[in-house]
């Protein structure tokens, strides 16, 4: 059976630009997510959420748009908001595990208020026909949060429930709770994603052995780390093509031209690429030597340097 996989979301990452370039180089995504959509108490789509789930902007992808909130006013404006554009789907985040989130009731710190939880879900489905999936964790301080709530999101029709098999305080440390997430699907009868670490073909495998019954797999930061990882477990391989590190150099020139036309200055593109070198270092041969090679390349010159030769490097090496 050929898993269905799916793009996690990543704030400040997965963008339609970095979902397009990727679509086209690497592939093995069959759904993307895109970053949530934030209103902050105004009823306002902020036009760089727009920008992004622009049909235009998603020509060839599944994307299903995502929204953080505690608000059911702020949940229907942007449900009806996405609806006008095409969508058919909304989906939830009741997981980003940030503190500043968390503290102020969204994300993972609104899994502990089943209540709240209830009264938007109730009002999504009545004054609207958008289709509802959650994205959470297991619970802001521990795994038995997400039990509590179960009850409640039985009463809908969700599409699926994503589960991260992570607890908020945990950020992205420590190990996932594989006896917690086995926990959560004998305590719910939607369909449940899995979450969660998925980095690399044997570690898929082990999920997939642990969980047999499970087709639907999110890869977050496995992804940027190592784009050709999903197509790599469509394709049941560890081998990567032989021309590896030539796809991967044309894929970081077209995101990061598109990056350079839209932001304004050096400053911006550099931190913006130096974020994605935090994951793409991860996959070369020395990952802390790439990424300190490219902190310290302080122009956009030099960046272009630094990033030829630690290619020119994983190129040579690959020869051998």
């Amino acid at each position: 059976m050929v898993p269905t996989l799916l793009s996690s979301p990543l704030q400040g990452f997965t963008d339609f630009r970095f979902r397009n370039a990727f679509n086209h180089y690497f592939g093995g995504i069959d759904t993307f997510y895109s970053p949530y959509i934030r209103l902050n108490g105004k009823l306002k789509i902020k036009q760089s959420y727009q920008n992004d789930i622009e049909p235009e902007n998603n020509t060839g992808l599944e994307v299903i748009p995502q929204i953080i909130t505690n608000d059911p006013d702020e949940f229907i404006y942007v449900a009806k908001y996405v609806q006008s554009l095409g969508y058919k789907e909304l989906n939830w985040n009741l997981g980003c595990p940030y503190p500043m989130v968390a503290k102020s009731g969204m994300g993972s710190g609104l899994i502990c208020n089943p209540p709240k939880i209830n009264e938007i879900l109730h009002r999504a489905h009545n004054e609207t026909d958008i289709l509802v999936s959650m994205k959470m964790r297991m619970g802001y301080e521990n795994a038995e949060e997400i039990l509590e709530v179960f009850p409640i999101l039985e009463h809908y029709p969700l599409k699926n429930i994503a589960i991260h098999a992570r607890i908020g305080k945990q950020l992205y440390k420590g190990p996932v709770d594989l006896d917690a997430f086995e926990k959560c699907m004998g305590n719910t009868t939607h369909k449940l994603y899995y979450n969660g670490d998925i980095t690399s073909v044997s570690a898929f495998k082990a999920l997939e052995e642990r969980f047999p019954t499970l087709d639907h797999f999110m890869i977050g930061r496995g992804l940027i780390a190592d784009p050709f990882l999903p197509n790599m477990i469509k394709n049941n391989t560890t081998a990567y093509p032989e021309n590896r590190w030539a796809i991967f150099s044309e894929f970081h020139d077209t995101i990061y031209a598109q990056y350079d036309a839209y932001l304004s200055g050096p400053t911006p593109i550099k931190l913006k690429m130096l974020g994605f070198w935090e994951y793409f270092s991860q996959a070369t041969s020395n990952p802390q030597k790439t990424y300190k090679a490219i902190k310290k390349a302080t122009n956009p010159i030099k960046y272009k340097q630094a990033v030829a030769k630690v290619l020119e490097t994983e190129m040579a090496i690959a020869r051998r």
